[in-house]
């Protein structure tokens, strides 16, 4: 899925686990001539983040800027010079020479030799849109493994974990956070990122009244999309009166779909579906 920028706002802005400094946002003219010195173009949903903040971190993961003043020194930790009057600024810029390493980009890195996680540019044609899968270096053993589709769903599987809610509530979910925090569709069909799905369970009770089930989006007019919390079938997706949410979802429900991400990529997540 195409990273939804409205929803990565949102995720940004409701996250206490996401340290944002005051922003220090990047014009585009500094990230195009970081593009150049890195060689590569930058995935759209981190340029996003760069020109809405800049810098921060994610959990524990210091997110690479673009420093002001001029690319990023040669080195890695400890690496020299201050520029534009940030002590830091050769370490944290994403330009430095230490954070490309072949087809690793290194945005993200936790201190005191913790993980690091990268854009696969190798990769970009899997993903579409421009975006790169996200992989995570093992600090300990040096082990990689991709954990997101694009530096969006690196976002919100952070997210998730730092809000304990895991994957997700089921696999559907957890692939399509692991591209976007959640999607909002032109007809308004909301499928909920990490930031508000426990909000809205919690809203609709839904844990009381239809305990096998997870309401995982809405239509923005009374009607919510519910999937199943356990067991081989949690890939069916019902639509249901919000007021009418009881113990037999399957049965009072309509079956939308078995495939939430086909079902959003197609013309039946699209205006005129028949929701």
């Amino acid at each position: 899925m195409r990273p939804d920028l409205t929803q990565m706002r949102e995720l940004v802005q409701v996250s206490p686990e996401f340290g944002l400094r005051p922003p220090a946002v990047v014009p585009e003219a500094a990230i195009r001539d970081a593009e150049a010195r890195i060689g590569c173009p930058l995935p759209p949903s981190y340029r996003w983040w760069l020109a809405e903040f800049g810098h921060g971190r994610v959990g524990g993961a210091h997110i690479a800027t673009v420093a002001p003043g001029g690319p990023g020194g040669p080195g890695g930790p400890g690496g020299p010079g201050a520029l534009g009057g940030f002590a830091d600024d050769a370490y944290e810029d994403v330009t430095a020479g230490w954070r490309k390493d072949g087809a690793r980009l290194c945005f993200g890195v936790e201190p005191d030799c913790g993980d690091t996680y990268s854009f696969a540019l190798d990769r970009s044609g899997e993903c579409g849109d421009g975006e790169y899968p996200v992989v995570c270096r093992d600090g300990l053993d040096g082990d990689e493994r991709q954990v997101a589709e694009s530096f969006a769903g690196f976002l919100a599987v952070r997210a998730a974990r730092l809000r304990g809610l895991g994957d997700g509530p089921g696999p559907d979910v957890a692939r399509l956070w692991r591209s976007t925090p959640g999607a909002l569709l032109d007809n308004g069909i909301l499928v909920y990122g990490p930031h508000d799905i426990e909000e809205r369970n919690k809203t609709f009770e839904v844990a009381h009244y239809a305990p096998e089930w997870v309401l995982v989006g809405d239509d923005s007019g009374g009607g919510g999309l519910l999937m199943r919390r356990h067991g081989h079938d949690r890939t069916r997706v019902f639509h249901l009166d919000l007021g009418a949410i009881g113990p037999d979802v399957e049965a009072d429900g309509e079956l939308l779909t078995d495939d939430l991400l086909g079902w959003l990529r197609s013309s039946a997540g699209q205006p005129g579906s028949p929701i």
